[in-house]
């Protein structure tokens, strides 16, 4: 007996019977089950291996009548393939439900746990934030395979319209290593952050660290010498200008990392910038001593030489150094806030030495700490400077002098040597 096609009007109107006629069927296994409860189930009756099975399709009307026909047909061609239908649902529902637990954020902590193993402490902090604060929000919760590149860039954007160019960089960066890792797990079949930098708005020019002009700088070693605060505040910002370390060098600098017989200061390799496997180095930044850095640090050991920092703290003095901001605030209360930071004596340093001194650049570069090559070239660029390097140290004493107007031997030739320390200069009493 021909089956009549079900229509939707019949669909809609039909109700349970408690005598029976309550499968209302369309044709090829397809049938409309009524229920006590009022509920309509589209129901497909198959064989497969010889065996009569069932398979639900959803209820009438949230699946209509056309999407349970789509469903009919997919049946049977997987049937036609030799596959039961019922066991690719099952599978299809693990697959979901997998991909449902395999959020953005599940895969990005695996990420981080793995990553982190390689990154400074404070690179970790930085790109562990960036998700947290700007990304985890938008896209965290959602399965990883289902997120798309426009997703993405509309978290970028939202990141960018504050104006936080660098974090969006940052943000991009972080997202790409999440979903290629995601790749590699078999968590994402794709990376949607390929091909996004491309859209991300310029960034604005870099902000170096201000620094005062060739020019400028007799001014500011004038009012440096008669800065009225703290000795030990003084002493710290004449000793960056003098050895232009990094402001967490200077600040947890101790007296025991100073040979002053030797006019060496070693700077720890885990408190240099760099990787971890470069601060586990074990190779230390040497910082010649000029005659006027001895001088400058035998005037502060009286003050703080019963501590172990150089430059304690006001709160505990044996174990907190200096605040971070001391020297910059010290540099604002003299007039030249935006002009010079702490840190803006590496670049004023660097710009005066490379174009004022003749010394090798390579020399002036190892001096500056900067990180190349791999354990054993760094190791063998600082043997190989060491010498030039006390007399780059020295002749930048000396200018230093020269230009605040001590009396000094001028910067010829013969200046370049390392002489001795009882040929000091008379110093302005501090």
């Amino acid at each position: 007996m021909k089956t009549t096609p079900l229509t939707d009007a019949r669909c809609r109107n039909a109700r349970f019977n408690p005598i029976g006629g309550n499968k209302l069927f369309d044709g090829g296994g397809l049938f409309l089950e009524l229920r006590p409860a009022g509920t309509k189930k589209w129901r497909l009756k198959y064989r497969f291996n010889g065996k009569e099975n069932l398979l639900t399709f959803g209820d009438y009307p949230s699946v209509t009548l056309a999407e349970a026909r789509e469903r009919r047909e997919a049946a049977k061609r997987l049937l036609a393939g030799g596959t039961d239908p019922a066991l690719q649902r099952d599978i299809d529902r693990q697959t979901a439900a997998l991909a449902a637990s395999t959020t953005f954020q599940s895969v990005a902590e695996d990420w981080l746990a793995i990553k982190r193993r390689g990154w400074s402490a404070s690179h970790d902090k930085r790109m562990t934030g960036i998700l947290e604060k700007d990304v985890y929000p938008q896209i965290g919760k959602r399965p990883i395979n289902s997120i798309t590149g426009p997703v993405v860039l509309a978290v970028l954007r939202k990141i960018e319209h504050r104006g936080a160019h660098e974090m969006a960089a940052k943000a991009l960066e972080a997202c790409t290593g999440v979903f290629r890792h995601a790749g590699a797990t078999g968590a994402c079949d794709r990376n949607p952050a390929d091909g996004l930098r491309a859209a991300l708005a310029p960034r604005p020019p870099v902000k170096h660290h201000p620094h005062v002009s060739e020019a400028e700088l007799p001014e500011l070693l004038e009012r440096i010498d008669g800065y009225s605060g703290t000795l030990q505040t003084r002493v710290a910002i004449k000793l960056m200008t003098l050895t232009f370390v990094r402001t967490n060098e200077l600040r947890w600098a101790r007296w025991d990392e100073f040979d002053l017989d030797a006019r060496e200061w070693r700077v720890p390799s885990g408190r240099m910038k760099g990787r971890p496997h470069q601060k586990a180095s074990g190779i230390p930044h040497v910082v010649p001593l000029a005659r006027q850095t001895v001088e400058l640090l035998e005037s502060l050991r009286p003050l703080t030489g019963q501590y172990d920092l150089v430059f304690p703290g006001t709160k505990n003095k044996k174990v907190q150094p200096m605040s971070a901001e001391t020297i910059n605030k010290a540099l604002k209360s003299l007039g030249f806030e935006g002009k010079q930071t702490g840190h803006g004596f590496r670049g004023l340093a660097s710009t005066l030495m490379n174009e004022r001194s003749g010394f090798n650049p390579d020399a002036i570069s190892c001096q500056l700490s900067h990180v190349v090559g791999n354990k054993v070239r760094r190791a063998y660029n600082h043997a190989e400077h060491m010498d030039e390097r006390h007399r780059l140290m020295q002749w930048w004493a000396d200018y230093i002098d020269q230009k605040s107007g001590a009396n000094v031997i001028p910067l010829n030739d013969k200046a370049r040597g390392h002489p001795p320390l009882q040929n000091s200069r008379t110093q302005k009493s501090d």
